[in-house]
Protein backbone atom coordinates (compact mmCIF):
# COMPACT_ATOMS: atom_id res chain seq x y z
CA UNK A 1 0.00 0.00 0.00
CA UNK A 2 1.39 3.39 -0.96
CA UNK A 3 2.47 5.68 1.86
CA UNK A 4 -0.09 8.27 0.73
CA UNK A 5 -3.00 5.79 0.90
CA UNK A 6 -1.71 4.37 4.20
CA UNK A 7 -1.67 7.87 5.68
CA UNK A 8 -5.14 8.60 4.31
CA UNK A 9 -6.61 5.41 5.78
CA UNK A 10 -4.87 5.99 9.11
CA UNK A 11 -6.27 9.51 9.35
CA UNK A 12 -9.72 8.22 8.40
CA UNK A 13 -9.71 5.46 11.05
CA UNK A 14 -8.35 7.88 13.67
CA UNK A 15 -11.04 10.48 12.97
CA UNK A 16 -13.85 7.96 12.43
CA UNK A 17 -13.21 5.05 14.82
CA UNK A 18 -15.03 1.80 14.24
CA UNK A 19 -17.53 0.84 16.91
CA UNK A 20 -15.44 -1.71 18.79
CA UNK A 21 -17.60 -4.46 20.26
CA UNK A 22 -17.89 -8.25 20.22
CA UNK A 23 -19.14 -10.03 17.11
CA UNK A 24 -20.58 -13.42 18.18
CA UNK A 25 -19.98 -14.98 14.77
CA UNK A 26 -16.21 -14.48 15.26
CA UNK A 27 -16.07 -16.13 18.70
CA UNK A 28 -13.25 -18.66 18.77
CA UNK A 29 -15.53 -21.16 20.54
CA UNK A 30 -17.96 -20.82 17.63
CA UNK A 31 -15.22 -21.29 15.02
CA UNK A 32 -13.97 -24.42 16.78
CA UNK A 33 -17.47 -25.92 16.86
CA UNK A 34 -18.08 -25.19 13.17
CA UNK A 35 -14.80 -26.80 12.18
CA UNK A 36 -15.74 -29.89 14.17
CA UNK A 37 -19.24 -30.00 12.68
CA UNK A 38 -17.75 -30.12 9.17
CA UNK A 39 -15.20 -32.82 9.93
CA UNK A 40 -12.12 -31.04 11.30
CA UNK A 41 -10.58 -30.89 14.75
CA UNK A 42 -9.40 -27.39 15.67
CA UNK A 43 -7.39 -26.18 18.69
CA UNK A 44 -9.24 -25.77 21.95
CA UNK A 45 -9.98 -22.11 22.78
CA UNK A 46 -8.80 -22.49 26.38
CA UNK A 47 -5.14 -22.48 25.31
CA UNK A 48 -5.39 -20.99 21.83
CA UNK A 49 -3.20 -18.28 20.36
CA UNK A 50 -5.44 -15.78 18.57
CA UNK A 51 -4.59 -12.97 16.14
CA UNK A 52 -7.11 -10.31 15.13
CA UNK A 53 -6.34 -8.18 12.08
CA UNK A 54 -8.05 -4.81 12.30
CA UNK A 55 -8.87 -5.11 15.98
CA UNK A 56 -9.96 -1.45 16.49
CA UNK A 57 -9.84 -0.84 20.24
CA UNK A 58 -10.10 -4.52 21.15
CA UNK A 59 -13.83 -4.77 21.77
CA UNK A 60 -13.95 -8.11 19.95
CA UNK A 61 -10.67 -9.52 21.31
CA UNK A 62 -10.50 -8.47 24.96
CA UNK A 63 -13.66 -10.43 25.95
CA UNK A 64 -12.12 -13.62 24.52
CA UNK A 65 -8.99 -13.06 26.61
CA UNK A 66 -11.11 -12.47 29.71
CA UNK A 67 -12.90 -15.81 29.23
CA UNK A 68 -9.69 -17.81 28.73
CA UNK A 69 -6.85 -16.79 31.00
CA UNK A 70 -4.54 -19.48 29.58
CA UNK A 71 -5.01 -18.31 25.99
CA UNK A 72 -3.04 -15.48 24.36
CA UNK A 73 -4.46 -12.81 22.09
CA UNK A 74 -2.80 -10.25 19.82
CA UNK A 75 -4.64 -7.47 18.02
CA UNK A 76 -3.28 -5.39 15.12
CA UNK A 77 -4.75 -2.14 13.82
CA UNK A 78 -3.56 0.80 11.74
CA UNK A 79 -5.21 3.38 14.01
CA UNK A 80 -3.00 4.56 16.87
CA UNK A 81 -6.01 6.30 18.41
CA UNK A 82 -8.03 3.10 18.66
CA UNK A 83 -5.08 1.03 19.84
CA UNK A 84 -4.47 3.58 22.61
CA UNK A 85 -8.09 3.28 23.69
CA UNK A 86 -7.79 -0.50 23.73
CA UNK A 87 -4.57 -0.44 25.75
CA UNK A 88 -6.36 1.67 28.37
CA UNK A 89 -9.23 -0.84 28.45
CA UNK A 90 -6.80 -3.74 28.94
CA UNK A 91 -5.08 -1.91 31.80
CA UNK A 92 -8.40 -1.33 33.54
CA UNK A 93 -9.41 -4.98 33.05
CA UNK A 94 -6.21 -6.27 34.63
CA UNK A 95 -5.72 -8.83 31.84
CA UNK A 96 -2.18 -10.01 31.10
CA UNK A 97 -2.88 -12.31 28.14
CA UNK A 98 -3.94 -9.78 25.46
CA UNK A 99 -1.81 -7.26 23.56
CA UNK A 100 -2.78 -4.60 21.02
CA UNK A 101 -0.30 -3.08 18.56
CA UNK A 102 -0.53 -0.23 16.06
CA UNK A 103 0.89 -1.99 13.03
CA UNK A 104 0.48 -2.36 9.27
CA UNK A 105 -1.04 -5.73 8.37
CA UNK A 106 1.18 -5.91 5.29
CA UNK A 107 4.29 -5.80 7.51
CA UNK A 108 3.37 -8.93 9.51
CA UNK A 109 5.92 -11.66 8.88
CA UNK A 110 7.12 -15.01 10.22
CA UNK A 111 8.55 -13.38 13.34
CA UNK A 112 4.99 -13.02 14.66
CA UNK A 113 4.77 -16.81 14.91
CA UNK A 114 1.76 -19.00 14.24
CA UNK A 115 -1.77 -18.63 15.53
CA UNK A 116 -4.52 -21.18 16.09
CA UNK A 117 -7.19 -18.69 15.04
CA UNK A 118 -6.93 -15.58 12.88
CA UNK A 119 -9.91 -13.20 12.77
CA UNK A 120 -10.29 -10.38 10.26
CA UNK A 121 -13.73 -8.80 10.53
CA UNK A 122 -14.72 -5.70 8.60
CA UNK A 123 -11.33 -5.13 6.93
CA UNK A 124 -10.85 -7.11 3.72
CA UNK A 125 -13.26 -5.20 1.46
CA UNK A 126 -12.20 -1.85 2.87
CA UNK A 127 -8.50 -1.95 1.98
CA UNK A 128 -6.64 -1.82 -1.38
CA UNK A 129 -5.72 -5.02 -3.29
CA UNK A 130 -2.18 -5.25 -1.90
CA UNK A 131 -3.51 -5.29 1.67
CA UNK A 132 -6.15 -7.85 0.70
CA UNK A 133 -3.32 -10.05 -0.54
CA UNK A 134 -1.42 -9.42 2.70
CA UNK A 135 -4.46 -10.53 4.74
CA UNK A 136 -4.64 -13.81 2.84
CA UNK A 137 -0.86 -14.24 3.07
CA UNK A 138 -0.94 -13.78 6.86
CA UNK A 139 -3.90 -16.19 7.13
CA UNK A 140 -1.76 -18.73 5.31
CA UNK A 141 1.78 -18.20 6.58
CA UNK A 142 0.87 -17.38 10.19
CA UNK A 143 -1.89 -19.94 10.63
CA UNK A 144 -1.10 -23.10 12.60
CA UNK A 145 -1.44 -26.35 10.61
CA UNK A 146 -4.79 -27.19 12.23
CA UNK A 147 -5.90 -23.57 12.65
CA UNK A 148 -8.95 -21.70 11.38
CA UNK A 149 -9.07 -18.23 9.81
CA UNK A 150 -12.16 -16.01 9.61
CA UNK A 151 -12.49 -13.21 7.04
CA UNK A 152 -15.60 -11.11 6.39
CA UNK A 153 -16.17 -9.09 3.22
CA UNK A 154 -18.79 -7.49 0.99
CA UNK A 155 -19.98 -9.59 -1.93
CA UNK A 156 -21.75 -9.35 -5.24
CA UNK A 157 -24.38 -9.57 -6.53
CA UNK A 158 -25.98 -7.73 -3.60
CA UNK A 159 -23.39 -4.97 -3.56
CA UNK A 160 -23.93 -4.17 -7.25
CA UNK A 161 -26.99 -2.14 -6.28
CA UNK A 162 -25.44 -0.68 -3.14
CA UNK A 163 -22.54 0.65 -5.20
CA UNK A 164 -24.99 3.03 -6.88
CA UNK A 165 -25.90 4.39 -3.46
CA UNK A 166 -22.26 4.59 -2.39
CA UNK A 167 -21.25 6.43 -5.56
CA UNK A 168 -24.07 8.94 -5.07
CA UNK A 169 -23.09 9.52 -1.45
CA UNK A 170 -19.43 10.00 -2.38
CA UNK A 171 -20.29 12.43 -5.18
CA UNK A 172 -21.81 14.91 -2.74
CA UNK A 173 -20.24 13.94 0.58
CA UNK A 174 -16.60 13.16 -0.20
CA UNK A 175 -15.46 16.75 -0.96
CA UNK A 176 -16.43 17.87 2.56
CA UNK A 177 -13.75 18.03 5.25
CA UNK A 178 -15.36 16.79 8.47
CA UNK A 179 -16.87 13.29 8.81
CA UNK A 180 -20.19 14.56 10.15
CA UNK A 181 -20.39 17.05 7.31
CA UNK A 182 -19.59 14.35 4.75
CA UNK A 183 -22.39 12.17 6.10
CA UNK A 184 -24.88 15.01 6.29
CA UNK A 185 -24.32 15.98 2.65
CA UNK A 186 -24.36 12.32 1.57
CA UNK A 187 -27.70 11.75 3.29
CA UNK A 188 -29.03 14.86 1.59
CA UNK A 189 -28.06 13.40 -1.78
CA UNK A 190 -30.02 10.24 -1.08
CA UNK A 191 -33.06 12.14 0.09
CA UNK A 192 -32.98 14.15 -3.13
CA UNK A 193 -32.69 10.99 -5.24
CA UNK A 194 -35.41 9.22 -3.27
CA UNK A 195 -37.83 12.10 -3.92
CA UNK A 196 -36.86 12.54 -7.57
CA UNK A 197 -36.25 9.03 -8.94
CA UNK A 198 -38.79 7.67 -11.43
CA UNK A 199 -41.12 5.12 -9.79
CA UNK A 200 -40.25 2.41 -12.34
CA UNK A 201 -36.47 2.98 -12.36
CA UNK A 202 -33.65 0.74 -11.12
CA UNK A 203 -32.52 3.63 -8.94
CA UNK A 204 -35.89 3.78 -7.18
CA UNK A 205 -35.82 0.06 -6.40
CA UNK A 206 -32.21 0.31 -5.19
CA UNK A 207 -33.08 3.18 -2.87
CA UNK A 208 -36.10 1.31 -1.51
CA UNK A 209 -33.80 -1.55 -0.53
CA UNK A 210 -30.98 0.58 0.86
CA UNK A 211 -32.61 3.57 2.55
CA UNK A 212 -33.87 1.56 5.59
CA UNK A 213 -30.22 0.65 6.26
CA UNK A 214 -29.07 4.24 5.81
CA UNK A 215 -31.77 5.53 8.16
CA UNK A 216 -31.26 2.96 10.93
CA UNK A 217 -27.47 2.50 10.95
CA UNK A 218 -25.15 4.53 13.16
CA UNK A 219 -22.82 7.16 11.75
CA UNK A 220 -19.66 5.06 12.17
CA UNK A 221 -21.07 2.22 10.07
CA UNK A 222 -22.29 4.53 7.30
CA UNK A 223 -19.02 6.46 7.10
CA UNK A 224 -16.99 3.27 6.77
CA UNK A 225 -19.40 1.33 4.56
CA UNK A 226 -20.37 4.06 2.11
CA UNK A 227 -17.85 6.90 2.38
CA UNK A 228 -14.55 5.19 3.18
CA UNK A 229 -11.78 5.58 0.54
CA UNK A 230 -11.80 1.82 -0.20
CA UNK A 231 -14.72 -0.57 -0.62
CA UNK A 232 -14.11 -3.41 -3.06
CA UNK A 233 -16.73 -6.21 -3.02
CA UNK A 234 -16.12 -9.44 -4.92
CA UNK A 235 -17.97 -12.62 -5.78
CA UNK A 236 -17.71 -15.46 -3.27
CA UNK A 237 -16.19 -17.75 -5.89
CA UNK A 238 -13.51 -15.13 -6.63
CA UNK A 239 -12.63 -14.86 -2.96
CA UNK A 240 -12.23 -18.63 -2.63
CA UNK A 241 -9.98 -18.64 -5.71
CA UNK A 242 -7.85 -15.85 -4.23
CA UNK A 243 -7.56 -17.79 -0.98
CA UNK A 244 -6.55 -20.88 -2.95
CA UNK A 245 -3.60 -19.02 -4.47
CA UNK A 246 -2.33 -18.58 -0.90
CA UNK A 247 -2.77 -22.25 -0.02
CA UNK A 248 -6.08 -21.83 1.80
CA UNK A 249 -9.30 -23.81 1.38
CA UNK A 250 -12.91 -22.89 2.06
CA UNK A 251 -14.30 -24.56 5.16
CA UNK A 252 -17.65 -22.94 5.97
CA UNK A 253 -19.65 -19.78 6.51
CA UNK A 254 -19.77 -18.40 10.04
CA UNK A 255 -23.57 -18.61 9.72
CA UNK A 256 -23.78 -22.20 8.48
CA UNK A 257 -27.54 -22.24 7.89
CA UNK A 258 -26.87 -20.24 4.71
CA UNK A 259 -24.84 -23.19 3.34
CA UNK A 260 -27.58 -25.83 3.39
CA UNK A 261 -29.53 -25.91 0.14
CA UNK A 262 -32.50 -27.61 1.82
CA UNK A 263 -33.25 -24.31 3.59
CA UNK A 264 -34.20 -22.79 0.23
CA UNK A 265 -37.00 -25.18 -0.73
CA UNK A 266 -37.35 -28.14 -3.07
CA UNK A 267 -37.55 -26.01 -6.22
CA UNK A 268 -34.07 -24.73 -5.44
CA UNK A 269 -32.55 -27.81 -3.81
CA UNK A 270 -33.01 -30.43 -6.52
CA UNK A 271 -31.85 -28.35 -9.53
CA UNK A 272 -28.80 -27.03 -7.66
CA UNK A 273 -27.75 -30.45 -6.43
CA UNK A 274 -27.85 -31.65 -10.04
CA UNK A 275 -26.17 -28.53 -11.43
CA UNK A 276 -23.28 -28.14 -8.98
CA UNK A 277 -21.97 -31.68 -9.06
CA UNK A 278 -21.03 -31.81 -5.39
CA UNK A 279 -19.18 -28.47 -5.39
CA UNK A 280 -20.07 -26.64 -2.19
CA UNK A 281 -18.47 -23.43 -3.44
CA UNK A 282 -20.39 -23.42 -6.72
CA UNK A 283 -23.65 -24.19 -4.98
CA UNK A 284 -23.18 -21.35 -2.51
CA UNK A 285 -22.32 -18.98 -5.35
CA UNK A 286 -25.63 -19.87 -6.99
CA UNK A 287 -27.38 -19.26 -3.68
CA UNK A 288 -25.73 -15.84 -3.39
CA UNK A 289 -27.37 -14.90 -6.69
CA UNK A 290 -30.69 -16.31 -5.51
CA UNK A 291 -30.82 -14.24 -2.30
CA UNK A 292 -28.89 -11.20 -3.65
CA UNK A 293 -26.32 -11.61 -0.88
CA UNK A 294 -24.29 -8.58 0.21
CA UNK A 295 -21.96 -9.87 2.96
CA UNK A 296 -20.04 -13.03 3.77
CA UNK A 297 -18.13 -14.41 6.75
CA UNK A 298 -15.85 -17.13 5.47
CA UNK A 299 -13.84 -19.71 7.40
CA UNK A 300 -10.59 -20.89 5.81
CA UNK A 301 -8.14 -23.66 6.62
CA UNK A 302 -4.87 -24.91 5.18
CA UNK A 303 -5.30 -26.47 1.73
CA UNK A 304 -3.87 -29.74 3.05
CA UNK A 305 -6.95 -30.21 5.21
CA UNK A 306 -9.50 -29.76 2.41
CA UNK A 307 -9.84 -33.49 1.83
CA UNK A 308 -11.09 -34.02 5.39
CA UNK A 309 -13.94 -31.49 5.18
CA UNK A 310 -17.39 -33.11 5.19
CA UNK A 311 -20.51 -31.10 4.31
CA UNK A 312 -22.86 -34.01 4.98
CA UNK A 313 -23.39 -33.81 8.73
CA UNK A 314 -22.02 -36.77 10.69
CA UNK A 315 -24.38 -38.07 13.41
CA UNK A 316 -21.41 -39.20 15.50
CA UNK A 317 -19.89 -35.71 15.48
CA UNK A 318 -23.27 -34.09 16.06
CA UNK A 319 -23.61 -36.28 19.13
CA UNK A 320 -20.42 -34.88 20.64
CA UNK A 321 -21.52 -31.25 20.39
CA UNK A 322 -23.08 -29.19 23.15
CA UNK A 323 -26.35 -27.43 22.28
CA UNK A 324 -28.17 -24.32 23.46
CA UNK A 325 -31.42 -22.77 22.34
CA UNK A 326 -34.57 -20.91 23.30
CA UNK A 327 -38.11 -21.97 22.47
CA UNK A 328 -41.46 -20.43 23.32
CA UNK A 329 -44.93 -21.16 21.98
CA UNK A 330 -46.17 -18.37 19.74
CA UNK A 331 -49.48 -18.17 21.60
CA UNK A 332 -47.72 -17.68 24.94
CA UNK A 333 -48.86 -20.99 26.43
CA UNK A 334 -46.44 -23.56 27.91
CA UNK A 335 -45.16 -26.37 25.72
CA UNK A 336 -47.19 -29.49 26.46
CA UNK A 337 -45.91 -33.04 26.04
CA UNK A 338 -48.73 -34.19 23.77
CA UNK A 339 -49.39 -34.49 20.05
CA UNK A 340 -50.94 -31.03 19.78
CA UNK A 341 -49.22 -28.94 17.13
CA UNK A 342 -47.46 -25.92 18.68
CA UNK A 343 -45.79 -23.25 16.52
CA UNK A 344 -42.77 -21.84 18.39
CA UNK A 345 -40.38 -18.93 18.28
CA UNK A 346 -36.75 -20.03 18.29
CA UNK A 347 -33.41 -18.23 18.17
CA UNK A 348 -32.63 -15.72 15.39
CA UNK A 349 -36.36 -15.00 14.98
CA UNK A 350 -36.86 -18.43 13.44
CA UNK A 351 -40.17 -20.28 13.56
CA UNK A 352 -40.43 -23.99 14.23
CA UNK A 353 -43.51 -26.15 14.65
CA UNK A 354 -43.35 -28.91 17.27
CA UNK A 355 -45.72 -31.84 17.03
CA UNK A 356 -44.33 -34.83 18.96
CA UNK A 357 -43.89 -35.01 22.76
CA UNK A 358 -40.24 -35.96 22.35
CA UNK A 359 -39.54 -32.85 20.26
CA UNK A 360 -41.34 -30.62 22.74
CA UNK A 361 -39.31 -32.15 25.55
CA UNK A 362 -36.10 -31.29 23.69
CA UNK A 363 -37.30 -27.70 23.39
CA UNK A 364 -38.24 -27.59 27.07
CA UNK A 365 -34.85 -28.82 28.27
CA UNK A 366 -32.88 -26.49 26.02
CA UNK A 367 -34.98 -23.45 26.93
CA UNK A 368 -34.85 -24.12 30.67
CA UNK A 369 -31.08 -24.61 30.55
CA UNK A 370 -30.31 -21.58 28.37
CA UNK A 371 -27.84 -19.86 28.28
CA UNK A 372 -25.96 -22.96 29.42
CA UNK A 373 -25.32 -25.70 26.89
CA UNK A 374 -26.58 -29.27 27.17
CA UNK A 375 -24.66 -32.31 25.94
CA UNK A 376 -26.43 -34.71 23.63
CA UNK A 377 -26.26 -37.49 26.22
CA UNK A 378 -27.72 -35.28 28.95
CA UNK A 379 -30.43 -34.09 26.57
CA UNK A 380 -31.43 -37.64 25.63
CA UNK A 381 -31.54 -38.66 29.31
CA UNK A 382 -33.67 -35.65 30.28
CA UNK A 383 -36.07 -36.19 27.37
CA UNK A 384 -36.50 -39.88 28.23
CA UNK A 385 -37.27 -38.94 31.83
CA UNK A 386 -39.84 -36.33 30.83
CA UNK A 387 -41.66 -38.48 28.29
CA UNK A 388 -41.41 -41.71 30.27
CA UNK A 389 -39.91 -43.49 27.26
CA UNK A 390 -36.81 -45.65 27.05
CA UNK A 391 -33.57 -43.91 26.16
CA UNK A 392 -33.19 -46.13 23.09
CA UNK A 393 -36.65 -45.04 21.93
CA UNK A 394 -36.07 -41.28 22.15
CA UNK A 395 -32.44 -41.20 20.99
CA UNK A 396 -33.10 -41.27 17.21
CA UNK A 397 -35.81 -38.60 17.54
CA UNK A 398 -33.53 -36.33 19.58
CA UNK A 399 -30.63 -36.81 17.15
CA UNK A 400 -32.86 -36.12 14.15
CA UNK A 401 -34.31 -32.99 15.70
CA UNK A 402 -30.87 -31.62 16.63
CA UNK A 403 -29.66 -32.11 13.06
CA UNK A 404 -32.70 -30.30 11.69
CA UNK A 405 -32.18 -27.44 14.16
CA UNK A 406 -28.49 -27.26 13.20
CA UNK A 407 -29.32 -26.99 9.51
CA UNK A 408 -32.02 -24.39 10.19
CA UNK A 409 -29.72 -22.37 12.46
CA UNK A 410 -32.12 -22.56 15.42
CA UNK A 411 -29.55 -23.75 17.98
CA UNK A 412 -26.10 -22.69 19.08
CA UNK A 413 -23.28 -25.19 19.39
CA UNK A 414 -20.04 -25.54 21.30
CA UNK A 415 -17.44 -28.28 21.67
CA UNK A 416 -17.13 -27.81 25.42
CA UNK A 417 -19.79 -27.06 28.00
CA UNK A 418 -20.60 -23.46 28.78
CA UNK A 419 -19.93 -22.18 32.28
CA UNK A 420 -23.12 -20.12 32.15
CA UNK A 421 -25.35 -20.64 35.17
CA UNK A 422 -28.45 -22.80 34.71
CA UNK A 423 -29.99 -21.27 37.82
CA UNK A 424 -29.42 -18.28 40.10
CA UNK A 425 -27.39 -19.34 43.13
CA UNK A 426 -27.65 -18.02 46.69
CA UNK A 427 -24.41 -16.10 46.16
CA UNK A 428 -24.28 -15.39 42.42
CA UNK A 429 -21.06 -14.93 40.46
CA UNK A 430 -20.26 -12.99 37.28
CA UNK A 431 -16.96 -13.06 35.40
CA UNK A 432 -14.36 -10.74 36.92
CA UNK A 433 -13.88 -8.83 33.64
CA UNK A 434 -17.62 -8.09 33.54
CA UNK A 435 -17.69 -6.98 37.18
CA UNK A 436 -14.82 -4.57 36.49
CA UNK A 437 -16.19 -3.16 33.22
CA UNK A 438 -15.57 0.62 33.36
CA UNK A 439 -18.96 1.55 31.91
CA UNK A 440 -21.01 0.04 34.75
CA UNK A 441 -20.88 3.05 37.07
CA UNK A 442 -24.06 5.08 36.96
CA UNK A 443 -21.92 8.16 36.42
CA UNK A 444 -20.49 6.63 33.20
CA UNK A 445 -23.57 7.54 31.17
CA UNK A 446 -27.23 6.66 30.63
CA UNK A 447 -26.56 3.37 28.83
CA UNK A 448 -24.10 0.51 29.27
CA UNK A 449 -23.43 -2.88 27.74
CA UNK A 450 -21.02 -5.75 28.35
CA UNK A 451 -19.98 -8.89 26.50
CA UNK A 452 -21.68 -12.06 27.70
CA UNK A 453 -20.45 -15.65 27.60
CA UNK A 454 -21.87 -16.11 24.09
CA UNK A 455 -19.63 -13.24 22.92
CA UNK A 456 -22.62 -10.96 22.45
CA UNK A 457 -22.98 -7.34 23.54
CA UNK A 458 -25.92 -7.13 25.95
CA UNK A 459 -27.52 -3.95 27.29
CA UNK A 460 -27.85 -3.46 31.03
CA UNK A 461 -30.52 -1.83 33.16
CA UNK A 462 -29.58 0.58 35.95
CA UNK A 463 -30.24 -2.11 38.56
CA UNK A 464 -28.05 -4.62 36.73
CA UNK A 465 -25.26 -2.04 36.56
CA UNK A 466 -25.52 -1.57 40.32
CA UNK A 467 -25.48 -5.29 41.07
CA UNK A 468 -22.84 -6.65 38.68
CA UNK A 469 -19.75 -5.29 40.53
CA UNK A 470 -20.94 -7.11 43.67
CA UNK A 471 -21.41 -10.53 42.05
CA UNK A 472 -18.16 -12.12 43.21
CA UNK A 473 -19.79 -14.96 45.15
CA UNK A 474 -19.56 -13.29 48.54
CA UNK A 475 -22.91 -11.49 48.60
CA UNK A 476 -26.29 -13.02 49.41
CA UNK A 477 -29.52 -11.81 47.87
CA UNK A 478 -30.24 -9.96 51.12
CA UNK A 479 -26.87 -8.18 50.97
CA UNK A 480 -27.51 -7.19 47.36
CA UNK A 481 -30.94 -5.84 48.31
CA UNK A 482 -29.41 -3.81 51.12
CA UNK A 483 -26.95 -2.33 48.64
CA UNK A 484 -29.83 -1.22 46.42
CA UNK A 485 -31.62 0.23 49.44
CA UNK A 486 -28.52 2.20 50.43
CA UNK A 487 -28.26 3.54 46.87
CA UNK A 488 -31.89 4.65 47.14
CA UNK A 489 -31.29 6.32 50.52
CA UNK A 490 -28.33 8.16 48.95
CA UNK A 491 -30.68 9.21 46.12
CA UNK A 492 -28.57 7.60 43.43
CA UNK A 493 -31.51 5.29 42.70
CA UNK A 494 -35.23 5.93 43.03
CA UNK A 495 -37.82 3.21 43.53
CA UNK A 496 -41.39 4.24 42.68
CA UNK A 497 -44.59 2.48 43.68
CA UNK A 498 -48.04 3.89 43.01
CA UNK A 499 -46.36 7.01 41.59
CA UNK A 500 -44.61 7.68 44.91
CA UNK A 501 -41.00 7.12 45.99
CA UNK A 502 -40.55 4.24 48.44
CA UNK A 503 -38.95 5.57 51.62
CA UNK A 504 -40.31 3.35 54.39
CA UNK A 505 -37.56 0.98 55.57
CA UNK A 506 -39.64 -2.22 55.62
CA UNK A 507 -41.29 -1.48 52.28
CA UNK A 508 -37.92 -0.60 50.75
CA UNK A 509 -36.41 -3.89 51.95
CA UNK A 510 -39.25 -5.95 50.48
CA UNK A 511 -39.18 -4.03 47.23
CA UNK A 512 -35.39 -4.27 46.75
CA UNK A 513 -35.42 -8.01 47.49
CA UNK A 514 -37.95 -8.46 44.70
CA UNK A 515 -35.89 -6.28 42.37
CA UNK A 516 -32.78 -8.35 43.11
CA UNK A 517 -34.67 -11.54 42.28
CA UNK A 518 -35.87 -10.11 38.96
CA UNK A 519 -32.51 -8.57 38.03
CA UNK A 520 -30.56 -11.74 38.80
CA UNK A 521 -32.97 -13.79 36.68
CA UNK A 522 -32.39 -11.39 33.80
CA UNK A 523 -28.61 -11.43 34.27
CA UNK A 524 -28.63 -15.23 34.17
CA UNK A 525 -30.72 -15.27 31.00
CA UNK A 526 -28.34 -12.72 29.45
CA UNK A 527 -25.46 -15.21 30.02
CA UNK A 528 -23.70 -12.98 32.53
CA UNK A 529 -23.74 -15.36 35.54
CA UNK A 530 -21.39 -18.32 35.82
CA UNK A 531 -22.05 -21.67 37.43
Amino acid sequence: MSETLTSALTRYYDSVPYDSHPFPQTAVEHLEALAYMFGLDAPRPEHARVLELGCASGGNLIPFASRHSEATALGIDLSTVQISQGVDAIRLSGLANVTLRAFDIAAIDASFGQFDYIVCHGVYSWVPPEVQNAILRVCSENLAPNGVAYISYNVYPGWKAREIVRDAMILRGAPRDEPDEKLSYARGMLEFLEQSARPDSVLKKTLEETMPIVRSANSSYLLHEFLEPCNAPCYFKQFVERAGVHGLAYLADAEPSSMFVQNYGEKVRDPLLRECGGSQVLMEQYLDFLVNRTFRQTLLVKQERAGDIRYRLDPERNGKLEYAGTFSAQDGTPLTLDNREQPCNAMRNLKVTLRLPVHKAVAQVLDESYPATVSTDALIAAVAERTGDLRTSVEPFVAGMLEELLILGAVRIRRGSKTAAKAVSDRPVALAAIRRAPGLALTAGPAASVCNQWHEPVALSLLERCLLPLLDGSNSHEALAEHLASEARAERLRFIKDDKPITDGHALKEFTLKQVELALADLRRKALLVA
